[in-house]
């Protein structure tokens, strides 16, 4: 355990829960229903209001062998293909398994999926799939379907809510056990400033760090908080190289930074082309699948193209799909591009690729368990294995919801679930004795990170680029704390736009490491200096923990599969699955 904390004031309020779940994506209030089911007392944290997360804005579906003739196996093979070789497959057996069950109880919750006309759930295809096994609704308005649908039923079952709030840092007891977090609740929140939640589980499902970037789809509160609190209280992360970068991000220009608007996958699921300014289509024979390709390699193929030829952006032509399909099944779609001027029934529309998920995180297993007893983390925020080097389409809101039920289900059920308050255990601490406060940016630091990450980890890599994005880091890094009269920028001011960037910094800091040590072309993880994939030597995961001076420690598994988080554990292969559910009637959380 590092002890290792932001610079912040005290607590000066807490509450007691059994369960604190930070996050209201489909991951977090999947287990906070689960949990209070079980009659836990639980408490939800959120960064903004409760819908404001990552999940309202996924547009393409949710992916689940839900067709006749589909079945787990190929969903498997299809996962498996599209981790290039770094999947874990126990946990992608568990997600695609269980992911019917998964999806038919979301709809017993009250999620609305789109239908064909004899009420069975339509289904699309996206890329790295062979089959049409994408649920979606409202065209492409999925995510927030979904986060509509467990937000009533959030509210409808009175779970005790905290918005506007940033988790800060873990709480912990003398044995090092997580025993709940300390937060910052904003303007409109139930409470001012700085308090605790006090719960012997604590749920991270933070969503992800597309924000270290410049360009994104993420949406603004994605700065990595939740794996920047995990790695101060000693969690290991894995995988943290491979990002994602969405191929199909609508162009707003050169030098466009924040949140970009995505033109989803399903768009050329349907049929839509990538050609360049000719009108040439340049996929076709570079993969099987054209632009169905997994998001990697067409991510790459356009930014190929782009340096080829000298271009700022790529097209997506869906001129043929008429203007009835596109405000039928991509009405967001096409009203995102309109408001940029750019009309998809006549014109093509300009796309590049954008930072959009990420496949790594903080490590767990199959239970949704970290390193540090206590602490699970589920959804993006997680490391499970189910994404390898690369994320499948919409892989993602399904492994929110199977990961997020197996968390509960061992939080519920297992010795390391919920511990009564007054069982004897050692009391938390929220700012241990003797622990390090870390010295904090100012707030205009995050642009400089941002612009740091995209020209030197972005899609296309180099150790040049690596070695010249960890000094730039590490030289940000030395301003934090600085006076004017030390030649520095004066102390940052403790609030939440220095605390955003200080986590921003040492995330940043965690995956360039990992870049750097991982010398191959993999997946997401393009090194134009290693063009080639090396399975003799980087078929392995890189596990990273902080030193007391936040300094990543960087180690390579064995082999493809991931050690226990737990000494003497079983290999996660082992572990019991999930009781069965019903798999023909959806089930109320």
């Amino acid at each position: 355990m590092t002890g290792i904390r932001l610079t912040a004031p005290a607590p000066g309020w807490s509450i007691d829960a059994d369960v604190v779940v930070v996050g209201s994506g489909v991951a977090g209030l999947t287990t906070a229903l689960r949990c209070a089911a079980a009659g836990l007392a639980t408490v939800v944290v959120t960064k903004a209001r409760l819908d404001d997360g990552s999940t309202r804005w996924a547009q393409g579906g949710i992916a689940a062998a839900l067709g006749e003739g589909d079945t787990p196996e190929q969903h498997l093979d299809d996962t498996l293909v599209a981790g290039a070789g770094l999947c874990d497959e126990a946990a992608v057996r568990a997600l695609v398994t269980e992911g019917p069950g998964a999806v038919r109880r979301l709809i017993g919750t009250g999620a609305h999926f789109d239908t064909t006309e004899t009420g069975a759930i339509a289904l699309t295809r996206e890329g790295g799939h062979h089959r049409r096994r994408i649920a979606h609704a409202g065209g492409d308005a999925t995510g927030a379907e979904i986060s509509r649908a467990l937000v009533e039923a959030v509210r409808s079952a009175a779970l005790r809510t905290i918005e506007n709030a940033l988790v800060l840092d873990l709480l912990t007891d003398a044995d090092g056990r997580a025993r709940g977090v300390t937060l910052h609740v904003m303007g409109e929140g139930q409470h001012d400033g700085v308090g605790a939640v006090r719960a012997p589980a604590v749920v991270l499902a933070t969503g992800g760090m597309g924000q270290i970037f410049s360009a994104t789809t993420n949406p603004p509160v994605s700065t990595g908080d939740g794996v920047a609190l995990a790695l101060r209280a000693g969690a290991e992360v894995s995988d943290l190289e491979f990002v994602q970068f969405h191929p199909t991000v609508l162009f707003l220009g050169a030098g466009s930074e924040g949140q970009q608007p995505l033109v989803s996958e399903a768009v050329r699921g349907e049929g839509a082309h990538l050609v360049d300014a000719t009108g040439t289509r340049f996929m076709l024979g570079q993969h099987e699948l054209a632009e169905l390709a997994p998001r990697d390699i067409v991510a790459k193929a356009i930014t190929r193209q782009m340096h080829l030829q000298g271009a700022e952006h790529m097209y997506l032509d869906a001129r043929h799909f008429g203007a009835a399909m596109w405000e039928q099944r991509f009405p967001t779609i096409l009203a995102a591009c309109r408001s940029h001027g750019i009309d998809p029934v006549t014109q093509p529309i300009p796309v590049a690729p954008a930072a959009h998920y990420a496949s790594g995180g903080v490590r767990t297993d199959l239970r949704g368990r970290t390193t540090v007893p206590g602490l699970y983390a589920c959804g993006e925020v997680a490391c499970t294995g189910v994404h390898g080097a690369n994320r499948l389409a919409s892989n993602s809101l399904l492994e929110g919801l199977v990961f997020a039920e197996r968390i509960a289900a061992d939080i519920t059920g297992s010795a390391d679930g919920p511990r009564d308050a007054a069982d004897g255990g050692p009391a938390p601490e929220a700012h241990p004795a003797g622990s390090p406060a870390v010295p904090l940016l100012t707030a205009e630091s995050r642009t400089a990170i941002q612009r740091i990450m995209t020209k030197g980890a972005g899609v296309i890599r180099s150790a040049a680029s690596l070695a010249t994005a960890a000094a730039e880091l590490e030289a940000l890094g030395r301003t934090a704390g600085a006076t004017a009269d030390e030649g520095g920028r004066k102390d940052a001011v403790p609030g939440v736009e220095a605390w955003e960037a200080t986590n921003l910094l040492l995330v940043s800091q965690v995956l360039v490491a990992a870049a750097r040590e991982r010398e191959e072309t993999r997946g997401c993880h393009w090194r134009e200096d290693r063009p080639d994939r090396d399975d003799d030597t980087w078929r392995r995961h890189l596990v990273v923990r902080v030193d007391q001076d936040l300094l990543p420690v960087v180690r390579t598994t064995d082999s493809s599969a991931f050690p226990p988080v737990r000494p003497g554990d079983p290999a996660d292969s082992a572990l019991p699955g999930l009781p069965n559910h019903p798999a023909d009637a959806p089930e109320e959380p």
